[in-house]
């Protein structure tokens, strides 16, 4: 129990040390991109924007499906838009060529 005790005592008084990412509300994305609404439907997202890029089938229980386009993703779950994503693009990256 000793032991124990040394231990812990040793141990919690080590500095803890952590970084933080600290990124500017302006710099987390493009605030223009639409996207679809939480709770749209499948057909609703298909006919306002087009066929995805990419379908994923369905994983998980319940069933998850992905639904990619060019700017962002969206997740259904019965049918239904549970969230939708905007893709990650850095800062320094060059304008993609068409």
């Amino acid at each position: 129990m000793f032991r124990f005790a040394v231990l812990f005592a040793l141990w919690s008084a080590l500095p803890a040390q952590a970084d933080t990412l600290s990124i500017p509300l302006g710099q987390q994305g493009a605030a223009n991109i639409s996207m679809p609404a939480r709770g749209a439907s499948q057909k609703a997202v298909l006919d306002r924007f087009g066929l995805a890029d990419e379908e994923h089938p369905a994983v998980g229980t319940p069933p998850i499906t992905r639904w990619d386009y060019r700017d962002f993703s969206v997740y259904f779950e019965s049918g239904r838009v549970i969230d939708s994503v905007a893709h990650h693009v850095p800062a320094n990256a060059a304008a993609p060529t068409r």
